[in-house]
């Protein structure tokens, strides 16, 4: 008969052996599930996905320079979250330079922009917008990028296209996509995807676990 002590050290190790385990099976689940069915974030998760974890992978003050944002950009941004990598390539651009922030959810919006007005920045624009038709001039950014987003557009090849007509002729295109997400595409997918709508890889950077892609017309 297994003494106390033994039997509370078996349940620890059940636990911390079947605990990853049911965490993979219900990502698993999910990822099938989003695979047939895509829809965007909902506004009360913005909190839950920017989290430690994936800050000291992706520390927000970096990432626009691994997007490769530079000061005095006019800036897409699709997808902005609870708004922290809004802010963050917002300081990146500086005061010569402009964030467009876009979401198909009015609330997750309004989220970003009270965030933007809590630190007191003021070079963002957050608007709802439909990324198959977006409300601006060809040729109107210098750079669009997002974060774990393109997986959760429908019909991500319409949305390319049209990312192809609003960026200038020098601007770029970046993805950055976390194995975690169960939306991730593969690099290779969303290279098929740019290419065929018009853009060439222009840099890689990170692995399979987190990667970044950046194209240019």
């Amino acid at each position: 008969m297994d003494s106390p002590f033994q039997h509370t050290l078996r349940i620890l190790i059940f636990i911390a052996l079947g605990f990853p385990v049911l965490v993979i099976v219900l990502h698993t689940i999910v990822r099938i599930a989003r695979h047939f069915y895509k829809f965007p974030m909902p506004q009360f998760m913005a909190n839950a996905i920017d989290n430690p974890f994936r800050r000291k992978i992706q520390p927000p003050d970096k990432t626009p320079v691994r997007h490769g944002i530079e000061p005095g950009m006019t800036v897409l941004e699709v997808g902005p979250g609870n708004g922290t990598y809004t802010v963050a390539t917002a300081r990146r651009v500086g005061d010569k330079g402009k964030v467009v922030t876009i979401d198909i959810e009015p609330r997750m919006i309004e989220r970003v922009m009270r965030k933007a007005q809590a630190e007191g920045i003021d070079n963002i624009e957050a608007k709802v917008a439909d990324v198959y038709d977006l409300p601006f001039e060809e040729g109107y950014f210098d750079a669009i990028y997002m974060i774990a987003v393109i997986g959760e557009i429908p019909e991500p090849n319409k949305a390319m296209r049209e990312f192809h007509r609003v960026l200038s002729p020098s601007g770029t295109l970046a993805f950055s996509e976390f194995l975690w997400d169960p939306d991730y595409p593969h690099a290779g997918t969303l290279i098929r995807m740019a290419t065929s709508a018009g853009f060439w890889l222009k840099k890689k950077a990170g692995n399979v676990f987190y990667y970044t892609l950046i194209f240019e017309k």
